[in-house]
């Protein structure tokens, strides 16, 4: 939600966030599986009353717990921008961090709550520093090679870089993987392709977890809560991986070998020249700008 000096509060919708593993968000859906429209005014209405009644300024996030009878219940309030905004962003079309930053600057805000309806379907899955088949541990090393996936409705938030070292020192997260699509189904289709293309070679990550959820049946029915990773979690782990959930770990292998075999070789005379960006990048890009 979002907060001006001039009285008017406006609330962007739900996000979808039980997918957790100890309390810690993973993936994370806007809109809701679960939330109707009228469900979602009176959301709305609530989000919108709580921060009005404290003359809150900025932007925040009201988190509500979800009844299987349809009442809801106020959990908190994060008086901040939550990593899982980008997915409200792509499905309401307004760029948070931007309207966040005019409002601290005193002036009005351009979002009208009247004209805001959810646009096709958003996806987040937060790519971390964890193994997933080590009870999802933090884990420390060189990121070797970093290939992040792009083409038409992918976002990627990336903090990392090939060559950086992940330390003990911070939070595991090292990117968050956004994709779009005018339906869910089509952006589960988007992320699914988009964790495939994703390369980290020099440590493990959540990645091969990711892939395991987007192909899940459960998942895909929408059939998710707070117990989802309780009920299915060690399946998921369990389960033998499909080829097209191991391509991206045997490309990363690959690479790997690659990258340990050229590393004694002589440097080359001349760095050959770039190609410039693929066909699938600009097609993204002309996408994004509309046009």
């Amino acid at each position: 939600m979002l907060a001006d000096t001039y009285g008017r509060v406006v609330a962007l919708g739900e996000r979808e966030c039980s997918i957790q593993r100890r309390h810690q968000k993973l993936i994370e859906e806007a809109p809701s599986v679960a939330v109707t429209p009228a469900l979602r005014r009176r959301l709305n209405e609530a989000a919108t009353a709580a921060a009005g009644s404290v003359g809150y300024l900025g932007a925040g996030t009201i988190e509500f717990l979800l009844a299987p009878t349809g009442e809801f219940y106020f959990l908190e309030m994060n008086t901040r921008l939550q990593v899982e905004h980008p997915v409200t962003e792509l499905v309401y079309g307004v760029d948070i961090v931007r309207e966040q930053l005019r409002v601290a600057q005193g002036h009005p805000l351009r979002v009208h709550a009247g004209a805001l309806q959810p646009r096709g379907h958003a996806i987040e899955c937060r790519i971390t520093a964890e193994d997933p088949f080590n009870d999802f541990l933090p884990v420390t090393g060189v990121i070797r090679h970093l290939q992040p996936p792009s083409g038409p409705g992918v976002r990627w938030d990336g903090g990392v870089e090939a060559g950086n070292e992940v330390t003990l020192f911070y939070d595991s997260l090292l990117a968050k993987l956004i994709v779009w699509g005018d339906t869910r189904a089509t952006a589960l289709q988007r992320m699914r392709r988009a964790l495939r293309e994703l390369v980290i070679v020099g440590l493990p990550s959540s990645q091969s977890f990711h892939l395991r959820v987007m192909a899940d049946p459960e998942f895909q029915r929408g059939d998710v809560d707070v117990t989802y990773f309780e009920r299915v979690g060690q399946r998921l782990l369990a389960a033998e991986l499909a080829p097209e959930l191991a391509q991206p770990l045997a490309i990363a292998a690959a690479l790997l070998a690659e990258q340990q075999r050229t590393a004694a070789a002589p440097p080359a005379s001349a760095a050959a020249a770039p190609d410039g960006p693929s066909p699938w990048l600009l097609v993204a890009r002309r996408e994004s700008i509309g046009g």
